[in-house]
């Protein structure tokens, strides 16, 4: 088998990865694939001769895995830290991983998150073990700078290591080129974007700590990366790995706006025609004590993202003796402040101007908030007791009684990790509250989710370019590319890979119902009629009955004396 760079095969498998500050399921597309490309041209390994794979795409096509067999170099990249329910592609199982290092004819290495230990790829999954699953090679710190010193040591071995900015900058553009080998692009793929890793606070259960103190990237380097992606044809972008975007190119604690205005202002500079500029991690304690400082930089943010964006909210336990316990650094008081701040600040709809508070109002213009705080609960930590239950619900119903908006409540159970503070009891906590967890985390999507999602998106909300992914029980599903999409059902069903406007009619826990913007009743179905509200089946009926209407004008005129018609009816 040859060593020389310039002759190397080499086929890269994404197994997908989920961790604190990273997204990588599809419709993301991690950093891990790309950053791992980008090294191995940086080693000498010709584009043409790199070789990118989803497992989904080696699932649904088994010529693929010749190039699993006859690669001379195999990297898989996987792993879940904190798994959840996916909808857009199915994590690799551990016998899957293993299968490849089997097919694998030349070197095969693995890495990514999978380093911190191997578990079943689903919401609830409290236990993992480390397991090398036969490969050849594990990457215990980054894939990607193992990919680069395998390579350029002859497929010999390397050091465990992590990479710098500058090779992050030079490797984040130089594997820009994978993204077009990924089954969703162009249209229905989001690139996530680090800008940081390392935290520096030491929460008992997260594996973000092992990365070390923030290291930030400049804004130059991030921005280099959106341009290259943007000319590959990406069009979406997220900025998800980081603990707190807040604190970018600041001290790792308070926030620097100044940062934040030429990162977000430089990512527009190159990619001015992007459909979407979404975050994830914010983290409370930084709103709260640097109050002023904050609401700049969310302004700034607010100023630059796209509708529907949520800045997650890492509470874990709203009860002092988890918090105490686990070394968790904001207080439910704490963050029930920040998510006031964000409220206030940007928690508004395009139209209306930043800072003028949050509007819920019916008259508000029908789309998606700009950004809003989301909720992360985290159970099976240490101290964890019934009465730490009823504390998160406590706190999630004053934030609702109080009028504020939250995009979305995380509840999971904890994930024990060899390696965090959580690896010998977290598991046991998780599995004596397991039906008392069940109970809770139905009734917060009763008394909270469902309540709290009408307000963030009233009937007659818009959501723009709709992806439709899949049918169930006569209904078509899709979801908007962002970092919390709503889940959005429609009557019917529809071609699947369209891209469609939505207008709200109804909600659900987590999801929602929609129609088609503008829907058309010269051809809406029964089914659609009868979905917007005030339409039942008879008035549904006496529309499909004087088609077709000439104008809108007439439309709405018989519309408006339908649903009174109806609603005389119902009261007789």
């Amino acid at each position: 088998m040859t060593t020389d760079p310039a002759d190397l095969s080499v086929t890269i498998v994404d197994g997908y990865v989920d961790e604190p500050a990273h997204f990588g399921v599809p419709p993301y597309i991690s950093t891990y694939p790309r950053y791992t490309a980008g090294a191995l041209v940086d080693a000498g390994v010709p584009r043409r001769q790199i070789t990118y794979h989803t497992i989904d795409a080696l699932r649904e096509d088994s010529a693929r895995w010749q190039d699993v067999e006859q690669a001379d170099l195999l990297v898989y990249v996987g792993g879940m830290t904190v798994p959840g329910k996916y909808v857009g592609g199915t994590p690799a199982e551990p016998d899957e991983v293993r299968k490849l290092a089997w097919t694998a004819g030349g070197t095969s290495m693995m890495g990514g998150p999978v380093r911190f230990g191997v578990g079943e790829a689903n919401e609830g999954a409290s236990e993992t073990a480390r397991d090398d699953l036969d490969f050849d090679f594990l990457a215990m710190a980054d894939v990607e700078a193992a990919a680069y010193d395998l390579v350029d040591n002859g497929l010999e071995g390397f050091e465990d290591r992590y990479r710098g900015v500058p090779e992050e900058t030079r490797w984040a553009r130089q594997g820009a080129f994978v993204v077009e080998q990924h089954p969703n692009h162009p249209d229905y793929l989001i690139a996530e974007l680090e800008t940081s890793r390392g935290c520096p606070y030491r929460c008992s259960f997260c594996t973000e700590p092992m990365y070390g103190d923030p290291d930030f990237r400049p804004p130059e380097s991030v921005v280099d990366e959106v341009d290259a992606l943007s000319d590959r044809g990406v069009a979406n972008f997220r900025l998800g790995r980081q603990a707190d975007i807040l604190a970018y190119g600041g001290d790792g604690k308070s926030p620097n706006p100044d940062a934040l205005r030429d990162l977000y202002g430089g990512i527009r500079s190159v990619a001015p025609d992007l459909e979407t500029l979404h975050l994830d991690n914010m983290n409370p304690i930084t709103v709260v004590e640097w109050p002023e400082k904050a609401r700049e930089g969310i302004r700034v943010i607010a100023e630059h993202n796209t509708p529907g964006d949520t800045a997650a909210f890492g509470l874990e336990s709203a009860d002092p003796l988890v918090q105490e316990e686990n070394n968790l650094n904001v207080s439910a008081e704490e963050c029930f402040q920040a998510v006031r701040i964000v409220n206030e600040v940007a928690g508004v709809r395009p139209g209306e101007e930043p800072g003028s508070g949050p509007s819920t109002g019916s008259d508000a213009p029908n789309r998606l908030p700009k950004l809003l705080p989301g909720i992360n609960l985290v159970h099976g930590l240490k101290g964890e007791r019934r009465e730490s239950f009823e504390h998160n619900k406590r706190f999630l119903q004053r934030v609702y009684d109080e009028g504020y908006m939250l995009r979305r409540i995380n509840i999971r159970q904890v994930m024990a990790f060899e390696g965090t503070d959580m690896a010998d009891t977290g598991a046991e906590i998780a599995k004596d509250h397991k039906q008392l967890f069940k109970q809770y985390k139905q009734e917060v999507r009763e008394t909270i989710d469902n309540p709290m999602l009408k307000r963030v998106a009233p009937v007659g909300t818009v959501l723009p370019n709709v992806t439709l992914e899949y049918h169930q029980d006569g209904k078509t599903f899709g979801r908007q590319l962002g970092t919390y999409p709503l889940l959005v059902g429609i009557p019917g069903e529809r071609e699947l890979g369209r891209t469609i406007d939505v207008a709200i009619t109804d909600h659900g826990y987590r999801s929602v119902t929609g129609v088609p913007y503008p829907l058309d009743p010269n051809a809406a179905s029964m089914d659609e009629l009868r979905a917007i509200p005030g339409i039942g089946r008879s008035t549904a009926g006496d529309i499909v009955v004087d088609r077709p209407y000439d104008s809108v004008e007439e439309i709405d005129d018989a519309l408006t004396q339908f649903v009174a018609a109806e609603r005389r009816q119902g009261a007789d």
